[in-house]
């Protein structure tokens, strides 16, 4: 699946169609009024006689043109904005997603099991439904958006926010922190997934499971580096660490006040399984996963994770092997 470009004229949605038809009405009125104004400005320069009644040309061009042009403006936006989808809560599909700096923790409930999936910087929904996400933050005011899919929304500490997006062709979709966050801002993105309803409940389900065990010698000794290195401090993976990464889910339509185990870094269960690590910042594979692990700060500086300055060569490249097997 190709990443379209990020912007709100490449629209993958029935509300960013919307809001992409503003930008082009907007751009052609701005266009039109300004080559209008520039004609009246050159033919001032060029010092053709005054006009036989100046006051006429204030009423008309001055008055009655701005305001006419800027009621049907302000009445034709009313009426597109009305057809937006309403952000509710309701949808069959809800999601909770928490920004953090500079990371983003997204969490489904699977309605047959009752349990919760955790994941990170990717949101993955399926194509022809609304999806409403419940947004929030742990730190400071972020802001979520998605330009191919909706518009943007803030996501403020210790409130809810709501956003609906719909997809309607499947595809890779980019997103972005709106809202300056702090020192690696430009680089909290994240990743929006969409795709058939067959393959987002296979994509569940897959989700739902623990962590696959190693398949040989290497991988297991990767895996006792993520225990050796106490990793399980300030990330998950559920069935090596002890932790279940299951939390309770209250508040606005199960999305909200969200409690649990608290975690610094994402969850790791199935990371191998991610388009990116780092929020956006580097394709998942072995190579990047050992890059981040030796030394986070040359890649993101200011990141809350530190390096692992103590680990060996062959434990470094096992632990990426086996970050990359948990698919």
């Amino acid at each position: 699946m190709n990443v379209p470009s990020q912007s709100v004229l490449h629209p993958a949605g029935p509300d960013a169609v919307i809001i992409g038809q503003f930008a082009w009405v907007m751009f052609g009125a701005g266009a039109l009024i300004f080559i209008t104004v520039m004609a009246l400005l050159a033919l001032g320069v060029r010092g053709r006689p005054r006009p036989v009644r100046p006051m006429r040309w204030i009423a008309g061009a001055g008055i009655a043109f701005p305001a006419v042009v800027l009621s049907a403006l302000l009445a034709w936006s009313t009426w597109r904005s009305a057809q937006l989808t309403p952000q509710s809560s309701q949808q069959s599909l809800a999601i909770s997603v928490t920004a953090k700096m500079w990371w983003w923790e997204v969490r489904y409930r699977d309605k047959a099991s009752g349990r919760e999936v955790i994941t990170a910087n990717e949101i993955h929904i399926p194509v022809g439904r609304a999806v409403y996400l419940g947004l929030t933050s742990s730190d400071v005011i972020h802001s979520l958006w998605v330009p191919a899919l909706n518009g943007k929304r803030d996501m403020v500490p210790g409130r809810v926010t709501g956003l609906t997006v719909h997809a309607d062709t499947p595809g890779v979709y980019r997103g972005q922190c709106a809202e300056y966050c702090g020192e690696q801002h430009a680089r909290m993105a994240l990743h929006v997934v969409a795709e058939t309803e067959q393959e987002f409940d296979a994509w569940l389900a897959r989700q739902l499971e623990p962590a696959a065990p190693p398949r040989d010698a290497f991988l297991a000794r990767g895996r006792q580096a993520f225990i050796d290195q106490r990793c399980g401090a300030c990330h998950t993976i559920r069935g090596v660490t002890g932790v279940t990464g299951v939390a309770g889910v209250a508040g606005v339509a199960g999305v909200a006040g969200l409690v649990g185990e608290p975690r610094l870094g994402p969850d790791l269960t199935h990371v191998g399984s991610r388009l990116h690590i780092a929020a956006g910042t580097l394709r998942t594979h072995r190579g990047t996963l050992a890059g981040w692990i030796a030394d986070p700060q040359a890649i993101k500086p200011g990141a809350r994770m530190p390096a692992a300055a103590d680990l060996d060569g062959e434990s470094l490249r096992a632990l990426a092997a086996y970050l990359e097997h948990l698919k």
